[in-house]
């Protein structure tokens, strides 16, 4: 089968190969996968700076934001039918006291494995084979949209596990910050005014953007980060009572740290590489975040139920605001153009490979 592959540690060796078709063993479904999302993850595996091959294999076939059909079941399968539309979860457990409860995104020994980052191939290929307790069903009214489900996970649980946090104390949150306007940024934006926030979204693209348009068509309020820096958000909007990190940019997550309202949170999802410093005023800092209550998490990846979540705000965000999702999909490459869904483009949001017809 056609697949999408990296050697790990290796810059530039992304590379179309053809790889060993799976076969569904027991306890297994064969998936032929229809699209898989593109995000900088991506790009980075293909740049080399990380990824970590299956055992006895020299290459990495990338890709974690999968839609796919099921082609045939193994033995013993009985929840998952052919035809059916599934979506994979990424994450595969050790044996660690949180994976043993189905909390793999949470895990304590780190022993996890990935699908298309670490130790297991993705889903850039035409097939994968795996246990329907990894996959997640899709009803067919879902399936334009059905690719950002993972990304989608991934602010479900920054939001949800935000407000459980806050459980700590009677909370009514008014206004929420998202900080980036990516994929993740965006999603975030729809969930939070889905909730009824007044939702503030700060990125560095201009508000005559694709993405100042994406954002505002939900309600919500775009801020270009050239007119207004985040240091004096919270005395321009008021308190701020939730804010959701998306940058990737560390210098943005210690200045979030500074605006972050009374008994609010801040949710960091960017991962910064590099061994940049920063200074930083830290006894202000620290200041503010006791005599204020205030709370800063990081949160990473997502189990399934997240997922379960994520699919049922996805088909309310789809009956709110109809066609909002699909305009995050900005751009979709047959697999023989693969080279131009890694190389995203300064309007791109959402770049989709398609892997059928080819």
């Amino acid at each position: 089968m056609k697949a999408i592959a990296v050697t790990p540690g290796r810059p530039n060796a992304v590379r179309l190969i053809d790889a060993p078709k799976p076969v569904a063993a027991s306890g297994e479904a064969l998936v032929r996968v229809l699209e898989v999302g593109v995000d900088g993850t991506d790009k980075e595996l293909a740049a080399g700076l990380y990824g970590e091959a299956p055992e006895g294999d020299d290459y990495l076939i990338v890709g974690h934001e999968s839609l796919g059909m099921v082609e045939e079941t193994g033995p013993g399968v009985t929840s998952l039918n052919p035809g059916d539309l599934v979506v994979a979860t990424v994450r595969r457990p050790d044996d660690c006291p949180n994976c043993l409860r189905g909390e793999y995104d949470m895990c304590l020994y780190g022993n996890y494995r990935e699908r298309g980052i670490k130790g297991l191939h993705g889903f850039m290929a035409e097939y994968y084979a795996d246990e329907p307790r990894y996959t997640v069903s899709v009803p067919g009214e879902l399936r334009p949209v059905a690719v950002l489900l993972e990304p989608l996970s991934i602010v479900e649980k920054a939001i949800h596990q935000a407000f459980k946090i806050q459980e700590r104390m009677f909370w009514d949150p008014r206004r929420a910050l998202v900080l980036g306007a990516g994929t993740i940024g965006l999603l975030a934006t729809f969930l939070l005014r889905a909730r009824g926030l007044e939702t503030y979204t700060l990125a560095t693209r201009l508000k005559s953007s694709l993405k100042a348009i994406l954002a505002e068509a939900c309600g919500a309020v775009y801020v270009s980060a050239g007119e207004k820096p985040v240091q004096g958000l919270d005395r321009e909007f008021g308190n701020l009572d939730i804010i959701l990190e998306a940058t990737g940019d560390s210098n943005i997550a210690f200045q979030a740290m500074g605006i972050l309202g009374t008994n609010g949170v801040l949710c960091l999802t960017g991962v910064s590489a590099g061994n940049r410093n920063l200074v930083v005023p830290v006894d202000a800092l620290n200041m503010e975040m006791v005599l204020g209550n205030r709370v800063v998490f990081g949160t990473v990846n997502a189990s399934r139920r997240h997922f379960e979540m994520a699919l049922e705000h996805m088909a309310d965000l789809q009956a709110r605001w109809p066609g909002l999702l699909e305009r995050l999909l900005t751009r979709r490459v047959p697999l023989c153009q693969w080279r131009q869904g890694l190389d995203k483009s300064e309007d791109d949001v959402k770049v989709v490979i398609e892997m059928i017809g080819g």
